[in-house]
């Protein structure tokens, strides 16, 4: 499944909040209760790179998930440009 970290600025208050969501949805302010705010910008986060240790850890949230972005280890690499190649070659 997606999985998008959105980022919104309240029309009514102005604050900004970022929330995880499986789409790119509109969302209600946490801080004044507004509803409807759609995200400015997201961060497409199905497929991630993170170091760990000296290797790089590439992630993916299958489309089982829900609530959370459930991820599975597809595969560990010695340099982050094999990482993004393996994701390129997908």
């Amino acid at each position: 499944m997606a999985w998008f970290l959105n980022h919104y600025k309240c029309e009514r208050c102005k604050r900004r909040w970022a929330d995880e969501w499986s789409c790119m949805c509109d969302d209600e302010c946490p801080h004044c209760g507004a509803r409807y705010m759609t995200p400015h910008t997201s961060e497409d986060l199905t497929t991630l790179i993170e170091q760990e240790g000296s290797n790089f850890v590439v992630r993916w949230s299958p489309e089982t998930a829900e609530h959370d972005p459930d991820y599975r280890v597809l595969g560990y690499f010695p340099t982050e440009q094999e990482a993004i190649a393996f994701l390129s070659a997908d």
